[in-house]
């Protein structure tokens, strides 16, 4: 039985138009290595000041995209659906940016994780879900992509995956 929802934010909830290719690259000079996929395994491994300055680049430029965003109408009815219900984002975008995306359309959740939290989505969802105070198997995650449902199968919560 589904006692919880988490959701993803981007491409779930709403669509970020960010050009993560030339991200990548900035990122790559930054941290002064050609390959930094995955990046999520990639950062942990850079010093402290390395580490700050992508933090930085990725914020400003997700803070760029707040004009330009669009919502995924499907994500949005699953949202909707649930919204009596306990719910946690987690999501790899930042605190500054979420905030706003969560005022500008009038989102709220119980718990939410950013990459500020974590970079790894299954310690993320197993955050969630204590601070929702549901077990996993009673979740549903509410994502849109491979690692989302990856994620979602080695805690082993429900998952629904939401077109783009």
């Amino acid at each position: 039985m589904i006692k919880a929802a988490i959701f993803d934010l981007d491409g779930t909830l709403v669509h970020l138009p960010i050009n993560y290719e030339a991200l990548f690259e900035e990122f790559s000079k930054i941290a002064k290595r050609e390959n930094i996929r995955p990046l999520t395994k990639t950062i942990p491994t850079l010093d402290e000041e390395t580490r700050k300055r992508i933090f930085e680049v990725w914020d400003d430029a997700e803070l760029a995209t707040l004009p330009k965003i669009t919502t995924n109408e499907e994500g949005l009815a699953f949202y909707e659906k649930f919204c009596k219900e306990p719910k946690a984002l987690v999501t790899m975008q930042g605190k500054a940016f979420v905030n706003n995306v969560l005022e500008r359309f009038s989102l709220s959740f119980n718990a939410i994780s950013t990459r500020e939290d974590s970079l790894d989505r299954v310690e993320q969802l197993k955050t969630a879900a204590q601070k929702l105070d549901v077990q996993l198997h009673n979740v549903l995650f509410v994502g849109n992509e491979e690692n989302d449902q990856l994620a979602a199968k080695e805690v082993g919560c429900q998952f629904l995956k939401v077109r783009k």
